[in-house]
């Protein structure tokens, strides 16, 4: 373990040991990439600096160590590496591959679809470091654009894997159990939990990246997620009739919703259309001593499920949320359900004892009163003769914890006027919402 003045840390965090630390890259929900330079070497890199209580608090221990323990044994031209690990008491520093050119998602964004060739070439490239990391026990279960970085020269880099998986996260059926991803890219085997092969499910990934790449949209879309889990179920992609009939093929071989028939990284790579100006990568299997400080590792482990206190959020999954409503839609603010029910849900990054917090001091600076009872509360305005007021109100609010980084509010009005009702839940959803895409991550 360093402390942040051994680290060569000064007050306004411009310099890291060997490193000075540039602009934020990005931010997300547990700390920020920042660019650095070596001092001695003049060498670029990015810094992803992560705040130990905040990773306490998101219960996301397990998936930084995870992450730090897979990038360590990946070395490929088409996956981020991982250079070194600093620690202090307060933050974890991996010191990262910085790669220019931004995320693949923001290339389309802006271009759109991409000519056959440039996009085969990304798939290639692709298809590479994803079986590389296969070969490595390593599955990624979150591939999707946003994950796939882009260097200055147009080659893919493949990033965040938080959500891997290693050899040691099967189960005695040799398949894994853990349902993530995001929803878009999702192969219809996860979702259906029953057990998944890791390999088989990248590859449906992929193939998602590859339909976004030659088309500019996703193969399956929809705002509502039990009418967009039905179409990856049945795997009826709209094919493009301009795509040639090489890609349209291996489109349909990898979206297979079927993982048994679906093609195997083996026969991608054998595929006729895949092969065309095909150069594969050279993976660096070379040993190299990567540091890794001890004290990033030394994160206070958050009790289980058995030792939960009685006010923690309730755990729920994708299937039991989808079954809480057919009409839930979470890339908006908020979806008023069954005006009959009076419920509205939304989504939010913040945790349970956050939520809990900010809706008490919200609905309080309203004028509402809160009531509190096992992680739930109550609000209530009650109409009082003499003063002008909009009527009663009384509404409960529950969270739900889908994922440890995500989290869903529930608002429901036992009674009182709706118009009253839908303005606190605006409030509410505008100041506490997720405003991202991801469903469980």
């Amino acid at each position: 373990m360093v402390s942040e003045n051994e680290l060569g840390l000064e007050k306004k965090g411009m310099q890291l040991g060997k490193y000075e630390l540039g602009r934020t890259l990005g931010e997300g929900n547990f700390g920020k990439v920042k660019f650095a330079r070596n001092i001695e070497t003049g060498q670029c890199f990015a810094v992803k600096i992560l705040e130990k209580n905040k990773i306490i608090h998101l219960k996301i221990s397990d998936q930084i160590k995870r992450e730090i323990a897979t990038l360590k044994v990946l070395k490929h031209p088409n996956v981020v590496r991982l250079h070194e690990v600093l620690a202090s008491k307060t933050k974890i520093y991996m010191v990262l591959e910085y790669v220019t050119g931004g995320e693949l998602f923001d290339k389309i964004a802006s271009k759109g679809k991409l000519k056959e060739d440039e996009g085969r070439k990304l798939f290639q490239q692709l298809i590479d470091g994803v079986s590389y990391c296969h070969t490595k026990g390593v599955f990624h279960r979150d591939l999707k654009l946003e994950n796939v970085l882009v260097d200055a020269k147009g080659n893919i880099k493949i990033s965040d894997f938080g959500l891997s998986a290693l050899p040691q996260h099967f189960r005695d059926d040799g398949l894994l159990h853990t349902t993530c991803g995001s929803p878009n890219y999702v192969a219809p085997e996860i979702l259906a939990n029953r057990g998944y092969d890791g390999a088989t499910s990248d590859i449906w990934s992929c193939g998602v990246i590859l339909y976004v790449i030659l088309t500019g949209y996703l193969p399956f879309d929809d705002r509502n997620l039990a009418v967009l889990y039905q179409k990856i179920f049945k795997g009826d992609a709209q094919i493009p009739k301009w795509l040639s009939q090489g890609a349209h093929n291996m489109i349909k071989r990898i979206l297979d919703p079927n993982p048994v028939s679906r093609i195997t990284m083996a026969g991608i790579k054998a595929d006729e259309w895949f092969k065309q100006d095909y150069t594969p990568a050279n993976p660096d299997d070379e040993e190299e001593d990567i540091y890794i400080d001890d004290e990033a590792f030394s994160i206070r482990e958050v009790p289980s499920d058995a030792e939960k206190s009685p006010g923690s959020p309730t755990l729920i999954n994708a299937f039991q949320l989808i079954g809480m409503s057919s009409c839930l839609d979470l890339s908006g603010f908020f979806e008023k359900e069954d005006v009959s029910e009076r419920k509205i849900r939304f989504t939010s990054n913040h945790s349970a004892k956050d939520l809990l917090e900010k809706i008490e001091g919200t609905v309080t600076e309203m004028g509402f009163r809160v009531l509190k009872k096992n992680g739930r509360l109550k609000v209530v305005q009650e109409h009082k003769k003499g003063q002008k007021s909009l009527g009663s109100l009384s509404v409960a609010a529950e969270v739900f914890e889908i994922s440890p980084s995500l989290f869903v509010v529930e608002l429901r009005k036992a009674y009182g006027a709706l118009s009253l009702f839908l303005s606190l839940s605006l409030s509410l959803s505008l100041s506490l919402s997720h405003t991202g895409t991801h469903f469980f991550s």
